[in-house]
């Protein structure tokens, strides 16, 4: 029987081996990836945008090894919610030269408990945990760990049993993304199993994830990081969380979402850009938010949510998913006059009303897996597939 080789060789973490962060913060554990830079972190002090953009979706440790055993500590912060069933643990994706070779969890680590009738948080501190993939094939290969879409991770120690080293540019096309919690992973399986990250695997294309789980508000900062961050191709999915927060009203809407594609256009004259708008959500196609959670469901175990606005507010003003889209379809039809590289996706097209009908929302708002994966495959198809607006970029 061959002799077990020991995870003895400890890497350090380093950007070069960080795929998908904009900025990393190093911490009393180690290095805590985050998906906004600092200057757009502190300005807002919005706690669910705090928590959104420092869980790793997309993010994933990238390196060259022999290696069959690879061990990584990391020290998670899972949510959870007062009265409401236990969130599932997050997934961490082994994949190798491309394919999904092992999933694990870590145990351990902090909880946030949120009462969602007071708005209170209260933390509950826990160790560093470790998740470990053995039996790896024993030959050079690239590796992929890909961190949990929905646990804010800090990644303490890299250890291995040969040496590891930065994977060579391959010279693909860098995909940025933004939207909300559909885009941001919940609930898709794993890391890996989001409908963007399917997607760029199928495009063939490098992924920046900026789904930011309740916090696609047409920011300044969010725009300006964009305008800063290098990329091939961009699509923006706007709609939902402006609904669902009942944040704004038509009249600011439009201008909002002019500012925001200006900004972008500061720094990526040329690319390729799609603008996305919201796939069918029937709680808010023709209801205003803002969503709520439905406490009448919690002691059935389930968290639901429903649509607390009244439709004859639309009057006044305020945003339903039809409004929105007939507004972003409005908009890119105006600027696309003088943007041949602007383009528009009805996000009908990637989840409609027939998809719902045989997969729905579980809790009214979020797909499943089964979902996540029809929406990536229907966004490559349309994205990168022949005629895609950004097919022509990636020859």
């Amino acid at each position: 029987m061959p002799k077990r080789r020991q995870t003895e060789l400890t890497t350090p973490i380093t950007p070069e081996l960080l795929c998908g962060a904009l900025d990393l913060e190093r911490t009393a554990h180690g290095l805590l990836p985050h998906r906004l830079p600092a200057r757009a972190r502190a300005q807002c002090a919005d706690g669910q945008l705090a928590m959104a953009e420092a869980q790793p979706s997309g993010v994933r440790l990238v390196f060259r090894t022999r290696a069959t055993a690879v061990e990584l500590d990391a020290l998670r912060t899972k949510m959870a919610y007062r009265g409401a069933p236990p969130r599932p643990d997050g997934v961490y994706d082994l994949r190798i030269d491309g394919r999904l070779a092992g999933r694990a969890s870590v145990t351990g680590g902090n909880v946030r408990t949120a009462d969602m009738t007071t708005g209170s948080v209260e933390t509950t501190p826990g160790p560093v945990g470790t998740v470990r993939f053995s039996g790896l094939p024993d030959r050079l290969k690239d590796v992929e760990i890909w961190l949990p879409y929905n646990e804010i991770t800090e990644l303490v120690a890299l250890r291995t049993d040969a040496a590891v080293e930065a994977v060579p540019d391959g010279g693909r096309k860098v995909w940025l993304h933004h939207g909300s919690s559909l885009s941001h992973g919940s609930d898709a399986e794993s890391p890996s199993t989001t409908w963007p990250a399917l997607a760029a695997s199928l495009g063939g294309v490098e992924l920046i994830n900026l789904g930011l789980g309740g916090s696609a508000l047409l920011d300044p900062f969010t725009a300006r990081a964009m305008r800063d961050t290098p990329a091939d191709l961009i699509s923006v999915k706007i709609g939902l969380n402006l609904v669902n927060a009942d944040l704004m009203r038509l009249r600011a809407f439009g201008p909002a979402v002019h500012g925001f594609l200006d900004t972008l256009r500061e720094g990526h004259p040329a690319t390729p850009l799609l603008v996305v708008s919201p796939t069918y959500c029937p709680i808010h196609e023709d209801t205003p938010g803002p969503s709520l959670p439905d406490f009448s469901r919690l002691s059935e175990g389930r968290l639901q949510f429903r649509a607390a606005g009244d439709p004859a507010e639309r009057a006044a003003g305020k945003l339903t998913l039809t409004v929105v889209r007939d507004e972003l379809a409005r908009i890119v039809r105006q600027r696309a006059a003088d943007d041949p590289h602007l383009h528009y996706l009805d996000g009908r097209d990637l989840y409609g009303e027939a998809d719902f009908a045989e997969l729905p929302l579980p809790d009214q708002l979020h797909p499943d897996a089964a979902a996540h994966r029809r929406i990536g495959e229907r966004f490559a198809d349309a994205a990168f597939g022949t005629g895609g607006p950004f097919t022509a970029a990636l020859k």
